[in-house]
């Protein structure tokens, strides 16, 4: 089971949103230290001094666009309808239609 996630709880681990986000341009050197973040969504662009827990403008980059989803769908077509109601014995049908038609033939 995942960890549950609660809002405005304390961040658990270290790792920066920007890493899976589209918007974000990242560059990173042989350092941890030699990382730049660029944020592509904020006009001007700017470079992003700390590691982001939370953003407004987030997209997972992970996340399938609308024609891969398009592709991914499976077609469901309906099938034929099935009649409505209980579902009686053999010859109890031809006998209510008699009986509904023996009511009409006695006014």
């Amino acid at each position: 089971m995942g960890k549950p996630y609660i809002k405005g709880g304390t961040p658990i681990g270290s790792d920066s949103l920007c890493r899976t986000c589209s918007y974000a341009h990242i560059m990173t050197g042989y350092r941890e230290s030699e990382m730049i973040t660029m944020c592509n969504e904020v006009h001007p662009n700017i470079v992003v001094p700390f590691l982001i827990y939370e953003c407004s403008s987030y997209y997972d980059k992970n996340r399938p666009n609308w024609e891969q989803m398009e592709k991914l769908a499976i077609d469901v077509t309906p099938g034929p309808f099935k009649p409505v109601g209980f579902k009686v014995g053999i010859g109890f049908r031809e006998a209510a239609v008699a009986h509904i038609c023996d009511d009409e033939d006695d006014e």
